[in-house]
């Protein structure tokens, strides 16, 4: 018997451990596929042998933060695709709009509920 549903690939980056460990740990439970990396360049070569279906990024990041990894995520005919989700503690208007400038998809505020996890990943992914 064949499974008709396939298994989604998540790629989680944050710079906390905690952080990646949560996420991957409520995600694997819900029998998804979890890659994670620990700043904007550990993802980029990440994503091109991974090829997620959806990518959830912090930005407050050393190195590459969120914005630049996720502009230059929408910048690449071959990743533009991919839904990104930023994850932040900050509220305010003003990151939103600016995770919306660099072409992300959903802006998440930390700390975020499983549920949470899960619509975003509903919202942007087709099975």
């Amino acid at each position: 018997m064949e499974d008709k549903s396939k298994v989604i690939k998540i790629m989680v980056i944050d710079d906390s451990k905690t952080i990646r460990r949560t996420a991957e740990t409520l995600l694997q439970k819900e029998g998804y596929t979890v890659v994670t990396a620990t700043d904007g360049f550990e993802a980029l070569s990440k994503i091109a042998q991974t090829n997620p279906d959806i990518i959830f990024v912090d930005i407050m990041m050393p190195r590459l933060d969120g914005y630049q990894t996720c502009a230059l995520i929408k910048n690449s005919q071959n990743y533009q695709h991919i839904p990104v989700i930023m994850l932040s503690s900050k509220d305010g208007l003003f990151d939103q709009a600016k995770g919306r400038i660099v072409g992300s998809d959903e802006y998440l505020i930390k700390p975020f509920s499983k549920d949470e996890l899960l619509t975003a990943i509903r919202n942007h992914v087709s099975v």
